[in-house]
């Protein structure tokens, strides 16, 4: 994927949001993440994930899932932390990049549609 570099953090929120509410193994966050477009493969996901671990976002035990044996992640309290500090500086650059109102903005958008 080209665009890994500018997306890369964007994956890892999202590791960390699946890893707050319920949990993830590496196969179904792949699974997951294609589902949102992500063209992620394990040899690029478990590195990932295993520097999120030792970075102490995110810690892992043993547990069968589906019949299988997996690594199973949920977040830790500083992934839990990050994740919110994160939240609030997504939704702020959100509403700049995406909610951009200004005059030079508006014309854009304008000349692109026609």
């Amino acid at each position: 994927m080209p665009e890994y570099e500018i997306l890369s953090g964007l994956i890892r929120l999202h590791i960390l949001y699946h890893a707050s509410r319920e949990g993830l193994f590496g196969l179904g966050m792949i699974h997951e993440l294609r589902e949102h477009g992500y063209k992620i493969g394990p040899g690029t996901l478990y590195p990932l994930l295993h520097r999120m671990e030792k970075q102490g976002y995110l810690r892992s035990r043993e547990r069968v899932v589906d019949g299988k044996q997996r690594r199973w992640y949920t977040t830790t309290p500083r992934g839990r932390r990050a994740l919110l500090e994160a939240k609030a500086r997504v939704g702020e650059l959100f509403r700049e990049i995406v909610k951009d109102e200004t005059p030079e903005a508006r014309s854009h958008r304008h000349h692109k549609k026609t």
